[in-house]
């Protein structure tokens, strides 16, 4: 027998080999074809999209090539439940039977690990504004078991945690990278367990970060993560709007609402600087008010005045800070607030005048706070990541119409050549397995009468599926609409999005197989609820983007001034994208069956419904209510 040669022949064999020690090995063919593909990839240092169908098995599918390759290789993901799966089951899996010895560790937030200078300073009973936050029995019982734990933690990460500490301790007792002064300037920096995670990942071969995380080392030229010769970005379709936010900045009244409790637990009662801070951020919230949900100049008024009063006061607050003697005792504290501080000036500094191929807009949400962003992120992440490091980006929603080349131009990739793109199929029978209904009785979702007939069909369905059923919406005012009118139709629970804490309601909702949840985007992706319990997932309208929102309509207008058109380059990729992300929450498992509805006649009638249809699980098609009825009926 002929020895393999290839790395991609290579990494099959360990793939069959690794998959037979499975307590139920399946034969996955798509799970074979992209373990070769990212193999190829890696020894050649050709970028990858990978579009791979649900159960394809992508996680092993990356990783056995990426462990046989021998190069520091990261991985990002966008959720936390992959992340945990690849923690707690897939790399323990590998490290046993891949026969490659590697080492792995994973990297979070700062906010995430234990603040041991944090925990000393609330132990001595230091006055942190944020600890008046928490009622004092909670710090006095919760504290001293902290700091004994401290002394023989591993992670000092949050799921370690021996109990259970309220949210606003917990925020009291970390730091976020713009309070951290680094371990050089911190009296805990030896001991820091944010630090001690950074070491083992620099350590490692195998380093498993979130998509943001990742994005943030890009931004910061990799001063995070250190060199690396490749990444996978899991979950890629999120990429490109998690490095917009990455390379952008956020400015609100909280940040200086923030600085000024702060400032109370190190200045005098009735400082200048505590009075002038607290205006600013009343004067910043009524600059931006008025302006919610629009695109804005931020050298213009009223927003130049505000930024420009803002550097002024700042400025008079660091050199208040920097002369401050606290004593030993409050010494870490302060220089917390300063290195805080300083980066609030910087971020008010770039937030003064927008750099070509940067919009700014104000975001309302509980208050209102300055965005900025890059239009295109594509230069950003050729420079700083496609050029730098092969990159695998895979996702089960890569394509629009079948091709992912839509994706490769957003993100960077349209004048590289080294890079594939290729679709995996689904191992399931979707065919057999469920139907993609459309509505297409109903009237357009533009026309008054939508609404109403939209619930009505809505009420029919779920009679048939017996509840079992989620029921996503595009806007709020469209899931409350639905939910007020139907809640009291039936004898089974219907469950509202921000009734309870998500992972509860998806909790319930898994836990009863004739409950309805009724939800809006924060449930498109990452819900995952095989069996019984979803047998109908209903999506009100084809999920474009609204007309004025602001880095949508940037984007749209950058394309169409380069000759393309808005609609086909930003609005329907991501409108497929996203309906794809909705419409694959059915089928979990080989053993699902079920219906997606889809009420919007657009996805049966309008010129590009190919392009959509063909982004989506390849479910038989029917617009026959009867037809789906009788199916849901029978399940």
């Amino acid at each position: 027998m002929t020895e393999p040669s290839t790395a991609a022949e290579l990494a099959i064999e360990a793939l069959d080999k690794v998959v037979a020690q499975l307590p139920v090995g399946e034969d996955r063919p798509g799970q074979r074809e992209m373990c070769a593909e990212v193999a190829e990839a890696l020894d050649s240092g050709r970028h990858l999209l990978v579009e791979a169908g649900t159960g394809v098995g992508k996680s092993l599918a990356y990783l056995v090539p990426a462990l046989l390759s021998g190069k520091r290789i990261v991985v990002a993901t966008a959720t936390k439940a992959l992340q945990d799966q690849l923690l707690g089951k897939d790399i323990p899996f590998l490290q046993e039977h891949l026969g490659v010895t590697f080492t792995a560790a994973v990297l979070k937030g700062r906010s995430n690990y234990l603040c041991l200078a944090r925990l000393a300073e609330a132990d001595d009973g230091a006055k942190d504004p944020q600890l008046r936050l928490v009622p004092g029995a909670a710090v006095e019982k919760a504290v001293p078991e902290l700091v004994e734990w401290s002394f023989t933690a591993e992670s000092g990460e949050r799921h370690d945690l021996p109990l259970a500490v309220p949210e606003p301790l917990w925020n009291a007792l970390t730091v976020g990278p713009a309070e951290c002064p680094g371990a050089n300037r911190c009296p805990a920096g030896e001991e820091c367990f944010a630090e001690r995670a950074r070491a083992r990942a620099l350590d490692a071969n195998l380093v498993i970060v979130n998509s943001h995380l990742y994005c943030m080392d890009l931004a910061l030229d990799g001063a995070l993560l250190g060199e690396h010769h490749a990444v996978v970005i899991d979950e890629a379709h999120t990429l490109e709007e998690t490095a917009g936010s990455a390379f952008g900045l956020s400015l609100g009244p909280k940040s200086f609402r923030w600085l000024a409790s702060q400032l109370r637990g190190l200045l005098v009662r009735g400082a200048t600087q505590i009075e002038a801070v607290d205006r600013l951020a009343d004067a910043f919230e009524r600059a931006l008010e008025p302006l919610a949900g629009r695109r804005v100049d931020p050298s213009q008024e009223p927003l130049a005045l505000t930024l420009t009063t803002s550097t002024q006061v700042i400025a008079d607050v660091l050199a208040v800070l920097r002369k401050l003697d606290v004593g030993a005792g409050a010494e870490a504290r302060k220089v917390r607030v300063l290195q805080a501080a300083d980066g609030l000036a910087t971020e008010v500094e770039a937030a003064t005048i927008l750099r070509p191929g940067q919009v700014a807009w104000v975001e309302d949400r509980d208050t209102p706070s300055l965005r900025v962003a890059p239009i295109d992120v594509g230069p950003l992440l050729e420079g700083r990541l496609f050029s730098q490091r092969t990159a695998i980006l895979t996702s089960a929603t890569l394509s629009v119409g079948g091709e992912v080349a839509s994706t490769a131009w957003n993100l960077g990739l349209r004048e590289h050549d080294g890079f594939r793109g290729c679709r995996v199929a689904s191992p399931f029978d979707y065919r057999t397995q469920g139907i993609l209904y459309c509505a297409a009785h109903l009237p357009d979702p533009r026309d008054d009468g939508f609404v109403d007939d939209a619930v009505a069909e809505l009420d029919a369905l779920i009679d048939s599926a017996g509840g079992r059923t989620l029921a996503l919406f595009t806007s709020y005012r469209a899931m409350n609409a639905a939910a007020d009118a139907l809640r009291d139709r039936w004898d089974w629970p219907v469950l509202v999005q921000d009734d309870a804490p998500r992972s509860q309601l998806l909790t319930e909702f898994a836990a009863d197989e004739q409950a309805c949840l009724f939800a809006t985007m924060a449930f498109w992706q990452g819900v995952d609820v095989p069996g019984d319990a979803l047998r109908l997932v209903v999506i009100d309208k084809l999920p474009f983007p609204r007309r004025d929102e602001p880095l949508v309509q940037a984007r749209r207008e950058a394309a169409e001034s380069e000759g393309r058109s808005g609609f086909e380059t930003v609005d329907l990729p991501r409108a497929a994208r996203l309906l794809a992300q909705g419409a694959g929450r059915l089928i979990r498992t080989s053993a699902d069956r079920g219906v997606v509805a889809v009420l919007d006649r657009r996805l049966a009638t309008a010129r590009y419904r190919q392009a959509i249809l063909g982004s989506l699980p390849p479910l038989r098609r029917s617009v026959d209510r009867a037809e789906v009825r009788d199916f849901l009926s029978s399940l």
